[in-house]
């Protein structure tokens, strides 16, 4: 049965079962006249080849609500990865904008960057949205920006619609809103939000005490979510992570940048299935491995940042409570699993706890060894200081790209 319940500094938006899918759009519709909203979608060449992204695309033809969808193509180093994009986004109309960042345009675009003294050397996901974010501030009109993942198998414009209208609608001034979901299937997914996430927040906050940034993040049912909107406003003073740590590193800006009372997270309304990464247990730099480390670093620099003293006395406390605590998080997640039907591996579930244990320590030592670790991106503020017409030429290369590619 659907809860109500607030916890910590930011509302939930809950999913009670109480409006249909017609009323919401009704309402999205009355409120972007006033508020436009800018949909990012980063792609990858091989995701794009994938089922779920042409599925995406053809309900978002239905997505009349969204002012301008620009789609970011990278790690795609063919022409041939850009035409078979555009003709999967084709179907969206004018309203759509395939950015292609590996392409010569976009590639002397970043070497500009470069030679103004900004580093964005590193590709990945967290470029690609920075770089739609630069792409979108170009319009003054669009008042939010929304990001959303290519790779749901089960995506329905609801769950988008649900994610633009708490920051629409003129009745509420949030400036950042969170999804939040259920990731199972016939079991639960999920692993490095359920067995690292929630009980290492729960860890340092026993240790380091009721730090304002942990309880914040302690607050957000899915602190890991890929999709969420953000104000204009807002989105010009974050700084993004390349890494990993994109979601975390983006709730401390968040955190940084306003006031939790303008936080919000929504609740998608149904159970959430894209792909998922491999374990990767004998590498610790791949796979939920990887992922684990950058999150932890990131967590542990922006308490630093912050002020905090954090010791090796510190580390061992915070791994050997994450230990218990993710141990009980095992026996609650066995009978959720066992009243709802659901296949439980619970010998893998504790294995897993084992590796994320492991990776504690080692990322708090990579943080005492290089306290500043990799430099986010630069915020757009200091950008359009530096170059005032980069969002501009940015839509120049894409629209560039267009009339040569296609």
């Amino acid at each position: 049965m659907p809860d109500f319940a607030q916890y910590g500094p930011i509302t939930t938006l809950h999913e009670l079962g109480t409006v249909h899918s017609d009323e919401l759009e009704k309402k999205l519709h009355q409120s972007v006249v006033h508020s436009p909203i800018g949909l990012v979608l980063p792609i990858t060449a091989s995701d794009m080849r994938e089922a779920p992204f042409a599925r995406i695309a053809e309900k978002l033809t239905k997505a009349t609500f969204i002012d301008t969808i620009v789609i970011v193509l990278n790690r795609a180093d063919s022409v041939d990865d850009y035409r078979d994009t555009h003709a999967i986004t084709e179907q969206l109309g004018d309203r759509a904008h395939l950015l292609w960042t590996d392409g010569p345009r976009g590639k002397g675009l970043y070497q500009e960057l470069a030679n103004a003294g900004f580093d964005v050397s590193r590709p990945g996901k967290g470029r690609a949205v920075w770089s739609a974010f630069g792409y979108l501030l170009a319009d003054p009109k669009i008042k939010t920006f929304v990001l959303q993942d290519c790779d749901i198998v089960n995506y329905g414009n609801d769950m988008l619609m649900r994610l633009c209208l708490p920051m629409a609608h003129p009745s509420l001034d949030f400036d950042f809103c969170k999804a939040y979901y259920a990731r199972c299937t016939d079991r639960m997914h999920g692993r490095v939000a359920r067995l690292l996430m929630t009980p290492v927040t729960r860890a340092m906050i026993s240790v380091l005490g009721n730090d304002k940034f942990l309880v914040f993040v302690r607050s957000f049912r899915y602190p890991l979510a890929g999709e969420f909107a953000v104000s204009a406003t807002l989105a010009r003073s974050n700084r993004i992570p390349c890494d990993w740590g994109l979601e975390v590193g983006t709730l401390a800006e968040v955190f940084r940048n306003t006031s939790p009372k303008r936080v919000c997270q929504v609740d998608l309304g149904r159970a959430y299935e894209h792909k998922h990464q491999p374990l990767s247990l004998d590498d610790h730099n791949q796979g939920l491995m990887g992922m684990a480390s950058d999150i932890l670093t990131s967590i542990f620099r922006t308490l630093m940042s912050q002020g905090m003293v954090i010791n090796r006395g510190h580390l061992l406390s915070i791994r050997n409570s994450y230990v218990r605590l993710a141990e009980d998080a095992v026996r609650q997640y066995h009978a959720d699993a066992l009243m709802n039907s659901l296949k439980f591996d619970r010998h893998g579930e504790e294995r897993t706890i084992e590796a994320f244990a492991k990776q504690i320590t080692a990322a708090g030592e990579a943080v005492f060894d290089h306290p500043s670790g990799a430099s986010a991106l630069p915020t757009w503020t200091r950008v359009v200081a530096a170059l005032p017409n980069f969002p501009t030429r940015l839509r120049q290369a894409a629209e560039e790209d267009r009339a040569e590619y296609v």
